[in-house]
């Protein structure tokens, strides 16, 4: 079955329906309920995205006017290069789209604009439970053996 996908950058008409693949992405992390993130914090998300001083970034997977999937990106400086490098942060489809390739066409757009944003590399991070997701991200990328640790302050 094709789903006459397209993958393009967010627009300001897109809020209605990115709303709910962002509330989804954030509720798959825990982040929903009490735990939710502050109305302010996705208002000011949203506003990123338009903002041409902000290195946040936001594509979408279209097809036949409804979003399928979201994924958000950001660049920033390195010590280990003069150009930047790319975060993919949050990568996110229905569960209607999995498993029709939208995620990979999703990283495949992002690797695409990071090389034209002059990128040398693109990464991201996942929780070790996603099983569904790494069987994906070991076909489009390979793992890099960091650990992620954080504190909180």
């Amino acid at each position: 079955m094709s789903l006459n996908l397209t993958i393009r950058p967010v627009e300001p008409r897109d809020f209605d329906q990115w709303l709910p693949l962002w509330d989804g992405y954030n509720a798959f992390y825990g982040r929903s309920g009490p735990t939710a993130l502050a109305p302010e914090i996705t208002q000011m998300t949203w506003t990123r995205f338009f903002d041409a001083y902000e290195p946040v970034h936001a594509l979408v997977a279209e097809s036949d006017g409804q979003l399928l999937g979201v994924t958000h990106y950001i660049y920033h400086r390195t010590t280990i290069s003069i150009g930047p490098i790319c975060y993919l942060q949050d990568l996110f489809t229905t569960e209607s789209a999995r498993g029709k390739g939208v995620a990979r066409a999703l990283i495949n757009e992002v690797y695409a604009q990071a090389k034209l944003a002059g990128a040398f590399r693109v990464y991201w991070q996942t929780h070790e439970s996603n099983q569904t997701a790494m069987r994906l991200y070991d076909k489009v990328a390979e793992k890099s053996g960091f650990l992620v640790y954080r504190m909180p302050i």
